[in-house]
Parts: C-alpha cells; structure tokens; sequence
C-alpha cells in the first residue's frame, strides 16, 4: 500500500518540484494539491492522507494554522513543513510536525523526512554510560550553530541549560529562551564537552545549571534548572542513581 501525500502551497513551481522528487520514491503516491489553508483543509477533512507537505506562508492562512487545526482531527496525518523561511521552525515542532525543510532541499533530505514520518522517529536511547565531557577534535570550540532568519548564530555551550529531543531534532534551553538546532539528542550528546549529562533518553542537561534536586515517589529525580522559568527536568530512575554518584549523595 502507497502512502497518500497532499502538497499544499501556493505556487505553482514548487508544487511542480515537490511532486518531480516524490515520483522517486514508490512507497508515495501523490493524490491532491492545494494551493492555500482553504483548499487544504477541506481536502484533508473530505480523505484519509498519511502525509501532508505543508508550506508556512500562503495567502488565506499559513501552514501553521492548517496544523493547528489537525490536530483535533480523528486521522491526524503527518505533517512535513517544506518552506523557504526557517524562521518557523519551533512552533512547527511545537505542532507536533515531522520534520521542517527549508527549500532548497534534495531528494535525499525529502527521503529521510519520509522514512521519519512513515515508519515513525527513531528513539533518542538513553546511553549506557552518562556524558559528562569528551567532544571531538571537530566540536573543539564547543559551540552549536542556531539558525537565526538568514543568519547563523553560535550557541556557547556554558550557556546551555539543558538540551531536550524533538524528533531528530533537538531544542536548546538558554537562560532566557528555547532554540531549535538540527542536531539530534544523541549528536548533542557527543559534541557537547564539560559536565553535560543525559538525564533521560529526551534529555540532556548541564550539571552547571541545576539548583535543586527533588526525589519523587518511584525512586526517580526531578531537577530544577537556572533558567527563567526554573524548568524541571526529569531523570531516569537508572540515571538517577549515577547522578548521585556523581555528586557524592
């Protein structure tokens, strides 16, 4: 069975490219186009897709709002953002999308945003033994790059609190905002030096930003962080047990 995919936006041209990569892959059968929200709403409530090629900025109503109104729909299929403007990026994933591409893009990245949403995200699994330092030789400035509009932004890693997975994807918590990077938890992982430390399979943490540790009933903690909110972060029960021997508890 062909996977059904929509591709909604609203020129013409890139709906044309969109459609020219999808004929590689024969697990994927395009059956309808849209060119706005309107047209897209109504053909996703009139058929079951599985995939939807979602652009952000369209006449009538953007790709997010499309999305937003997914998500109370008893067939929720998944959502794709492929768009010029990577500016959208964390609220396309606070949407619960699959992947977010920014144009241009090859047949190869389209395919791992396929394979990502047909058979579903690989788990960020948790390590056998905590990150607590060693980045390569190429991370040796110990810096993530953060896409800022059309600008590249380097992210120092003192100044991240704590890292958090987000399918393939992973966010960056600052002291006093939430930073989308395409790396994933696992590739954080290993770029990141100092006392980083994976809390939990969705997250990894800086020892140098914990405040408070509070134990909770099954034997586990909860870490509350520096940043502007004070977030808590979970940690594994299996982690839990190395973080106090890390600590001396």
């Amino acid at each position: 069975m062909r996977a059904r995919c929509l591709i909604v936006d609203d020129e013409a041209p890139a709906r044309a490219e969109l459609r020219y990569l999808l004929d590689t892959f024969e697990h994927v059968q395009v059956v309808g186009e849209a060119t706005n929200a309107e047209e897209a709403l109504t053909l996703l409530r009139s058929l079951h897709y599985d995939v939807v090629l979602l652009d952000v900025r369209m006449p009538g109503g953007t790709g997010l709002e499309v999305a937003a109104a997914l998500r109370e729909a008893t067939h929720r299929p998944k959502i794709i953002f492929t768009t010029a403007y990577p500016d959208h990026a964390v609220e396309a994933f606070d949407l619960e999308a699959v992947d977010y591409l920014v144009k241009p893009f090859d047949a190869e990245r389209l395919g791992r945003a396929l394979e990502r949403a047909l058979s579903g995200a690989p788990d960020e699994s948790e390590p056998q033994q905590p990150a607590t330092g060693g980045g390569s030789q190429g991370d040796a400035l110990g810096r993530i790059p953060v896409q800022r509009g059309d600008r590249t932004v380097l992210i120092d890693q003192s100044s991240i609190v704590y890292a958090s997975a987000a399918r393939g994807y992973s966010y960056l918590q600052l002291a006093q905002e939430r930073v989308l990077v395409s790396l994933s938890l696992n590739e954080l992982e290993r770029r990141l030096r100092g006392h980083f430390f994976r809390a939990h399979r969705s997250y990894l943490v800086n020892l140098d930003h914990i405040t408070e540790l509070v134990p909770d009933f099954k034997g586990a903690l909860v870490l509350v962080m520096n940043d502007h909110q004070h977030s808590k972060v979970e940690v594994s029960r299996r982690q839990a047990r190395e973080l106090r021997r890390l600590l001396g508890m």
